[in-house]
């Protein structure tokens, strides 16, 4: 015990210490990665990688960190290149596509969806307050799927314009960055979560629908498997994981709503004026400025990565939380900007280790701290 106690105050002396722009790091061991061909590297990205490996020091777990500058192209990586259980970052593409319809003119943001008790899923929102029958407006919708990150408003929208398209948009978006759209996996409506991860338990529960899912969320997590076997009326000893911790790796293996960090920052990119050459016709910049205002407004997540930057960065962003995973990821700009090159930046941040959100909220903050003090975005303030 004695042992992780110093070791946790050396890295947090070593993320304190470092001074902005440190020069003279051993970056040998760093994967450092331009999104345009650019043969000469920042100061501030051997400062950042000596930060990052701090933090990880003291982080029970695995991080991944991809920032882009918009304005001159450069980028850098931290396992930015590894696949990463996105969670719920994927709402973007399906906002995204909600916004093309409506420059189609296919929907208005004044439609209504009725809620069908088939509807709802568990997790944030206030959508599932709502009794089965009420009619709910797509711009309500897509408030509560951004800024509170609602799933039953997420798979209303999924349902109401298609999964197809939704992971077509996502592969788009990517593309229109010059990206790889082949590093993205499947996109899944969240109930499609739940029964991906059930179903690694056991095939039945793939059958199960979303009410089952907010019964079984009522157990702890070490008590599912339990709960579960009773709702199926079988055995535990017929489950083909040993937990529910082991179910969502062996669902995360599946690829489904998994993706790199570098993609999913180009997909980020699609949506800024500053991308205007590569934009994407049918997604034009009222309807991306209507989702980057959303994106603004997003409620949940305050102590991570803004907490770490402070208030002289305006954060347009998403957060997804999932069994032992957190992540957060969004187009950063700095409100006292003085020349061109100070950003904006896409920033795409991933954590996975321990069980308590509270574990890698803490360490996203100190991302953003990172990134503030190092110089990624702009003279530290």
């Amino acid at each position: 015990m004695r042992h992780w106690i110093q070791r946790g105050l050396v890295a947090v002396a070593l993320i304190i210490a470092l001074p902005a722009h440190a020069d003279e790091y051993d970056t040998s061991w760093y994967d450092a990665h331009w999104y345009y061909e650019v043969d000469k590297k920042s100061a501030w990205q051997g400062d950042l990688t000596a930060r990052l490996k701090a933090i990880e020091d003291i982080f029970e777990g695995r991080l991944g960190v991809y920032v882009q500058n918009l304005a001159s192209g450069e980028a850098f990586s931290w396992r930015a290149h590894d696949p990463w259980y996105l969670a719920s970052l994927i709402k973007i593409p399906v906002a995204a596509q909600v916004l093309a319809e409506r420059q189609a003119g296919t929907l208005t943001l004044d439609d209504r969806l009725t809620l069908a008790r088939s509807d709802f899923v568990d997790g944030a929102g206030p959508t599932n307050w709502h009794d089965p029958g009420t009619p709910i407006s797509i711009r309500y919708l897509m408030e509560q799927m951004i800024t509170v990150s609602d799933n039953t408003a997420t798979d209303m929208l999924i349902d109401r314009v298609g999964l197809a398209v939704v992971n077509a948009r996502a592969r788009a978006m990517i593309a229109a960055s010059g990206g790889n759209p082949d590093e993205i996996g499947p996109i899944s409506k969240l109930v499609g979560v739940r029964q991906g991860v059930y179903g690694e338990l056991h095939p039945d529960a793939r059958e199960l629908g979303g009410m089952d899912f907010i019964a079984l969320r009522q157990h702890s997590v070490s008590q599912r498997g339990q709960a579960l076997a009773r709702v199926l009326d079988v055995s535990t000893a017929s489950f083909t994981q040993p937990d529910y911790d082991h179910a969502f790796d062996a669902y995360e293996a599946s690829g489904e709503n998994v993706g790199t960090l570098s993609a999913f920052g180009d997909l980020l990119a699609s949506l800024h004026p500053a991308r205007q050459a590569g934009a994407m016709e049918d997604v034009n910049d009222e309807q991306r400025q209507t989702l980057l205002a959303l994106m603004l407004r997003t409620r949940s997540g305050k102590q991570r990565l803004q907490a770490g930057m402070g208030s002289v960065i305006s954060f347009a962003h998403k957060t997804g939380t999932q069994q032992r995973r957190s992540c957060d990821a969004g187009i950063a700009e700095r409100t006292n900007a003085v020349m061109a090159t100070q950003g904006p930046w896409v920033i795409v941040t991933c954590t996975r280790g321990p069980e308590a959100v509270s574990a890698h909220e803490r360490t996203l903050a100190r991302v953003g701290e990172a990134l503030r003090y190092s110089g990624a975005l702009g003279k530290p303030w």
